[in-house]
């Protein structure tokens, strides 16, 4: 693996971590050093750092901070 695509993923420890855990990446970034990118986007989504997951992650904290709302609402009445 190039010095600089190693570099790159030791900067930033989940893409090492995602590294750890696939190993079959060491092969394929070790011929292909350009793959490095892909690997970035499937660690993102293997991780929950893409934007729908985000936004999925939101709107069940939205939904549960309503819940809780409407419980205190339903307390306070009674």
């Amino acid at each position: 693996m190039r010095p600089e695509v190693y570099e790159v993923i030791r900067s930033k420890s989940e893409l090492h971590q995602y590294l750890r855990l696939h190993p079959a990446w060491y092969r394929k970034l070790g011929r292909d050093p350009d793959l490095l990118k892909q690997m970035v986007q499937e660690a993102n989504v293997y991780f929950g750092k893409t934007l729908p997951q985000r936004m999925e992650q939101i709107h069940k904290n939205m939904n549960l901070a309503m819940m809780m709302i409407e419980m205190m609402r339903q307390v306070n009445e009674t």
